[in-house]
């Protein structure tokens, strides 16, 4: 049965049961939030699904807490904040209702659920201090959504499910987004492997569009990619390709002499009419064509296997 409700507990809020709200609205758009500790409420029914209250988890009952002894844990141990439980019985369904292709879902559930819902499970559970990001503690997504709440001597009665519902809103935005981005690289990942494909034993990968390109890179085992050409906006761009996920070496700079040129001075620099703009630090250049880029793209390569050449 449809639920009717979605129920969680009344006054201040946390990360978890907002998130939670955030995909179960998404399956459910018709029920309604209750946020109560009332006996009446928090007790299971058709009608219903809890989360966060309760003292129970049994899915089949459509009760998902994580407070009492006994709560679940993942298979490694690890605790389940409502969240989690949530994450873990609706993602699937949820990625299915925002489009996310059916040979997707499983990778973009694992994904999200490591990257995204496990964070908030141990902050939750007191497993993880945010302290350890430092400076930055304040800048979680548990710590922004909890500024969100009533200041102290805020009175108004509905000042606690009117900051929730605000709160939600900003999350949805935040999962919505992070979803959408997961599926993105997939999609990325399937149109590099055809440009790879194309380059064959070529240094150069050229791309339809800008797109995230270094995992499928790096899992086709294309080591002999040095650089990347693709359009942007009326312009073309060359970049390298990092050697790691940190940091910022490449696998080939672009030329020296091109570093910090535009327009005419790297025309000259480089002999190719149309070319437009190199970063001082040589891992973007810019032109106008397609032919253009190329060409620069060709001249990189020459000298980049050259300077290999003569470094061994």
């Amino acid at each position: 049965m449809t639920p009717e409700f979605l129920v969680t507990h009344s006054g201040g809020f946390h990360a978890d049961e907002v998130l939670s709200s955030v995909i179960l609205t998404r399956l459910f758009p018709g029920a309604k939030i209750v946020r109560s500790r009332e006996r009446a409420w928090i007790t299971p029914g058709a009608d219903r699904v809890i989360y966060d209250v309760g003292g129970s988890y049994d899915p089949e009952a459509r009760i998902f807490d994580h407070h009492q002894r006994g709560a679940p844990l993942r298979e490694d141990g690890q605790p389940l904040s409502s969240f989690g439980l949530v994450w873990k019985h609706f993602g699937h369904d949820y990625l299915r209702a925002s489009a996310v292709p059916e040979e997707d879902v499983d990778t973009v559930h694992a994904s999200f659920d490591e990257g995204f819902v496990l964070p908030v499970d141990l902050v939750d559970n007191g497993a993880l201090s945010p302290s350890v990001a430092g400076p930055l503690s304040g800048m979680t997504l548990p710590g922004l959504l909890e500024t969100l709440k009533p200041v102290f001597d805020d009175t108004d009665p509905d000042a606690d499910d009117r900051a929730f519902h605000g709160a939600l809103a900003i999350a949805r935005s935040f999962v919505e987004a992070r979803i959408a981005r997961s599926a993105a690289k997939l999609r990325a990942e399937g149109m590099v492997r055809t440009a790879i494909a194309a380059a064959g034993a070529g240094h150069v990968l050229e791309l339809p569009m800008g797109m995230p390109f270094r995992p499928a890179v790096v899992k086709a085992g294309a080591d002999h990619l040095l650089f990347v050409v693709s359009p942007r906006g009326e312009d073309w761009t060359l970049t390298g390709i990092r050697k790691g996920e940190e940091g910022f070496e490449l696998r080939a700079d672009l030329p020296a002499a091109w570093a910090g040129l535009t327009n005419a001075d790297l025309e000259a620099a480089s002999g190719v009419s149309g070319a437009t703009f190199c970063h001082n630090g040589r891992f973007i250049a810019a032109a106008r064509s397609r032919e253009a880029i190329l060409a620069m793209a060709d001249i990189a390569v020459a000298e980049a296997l050259r300077e290999a050449q003569d470094a061994s």
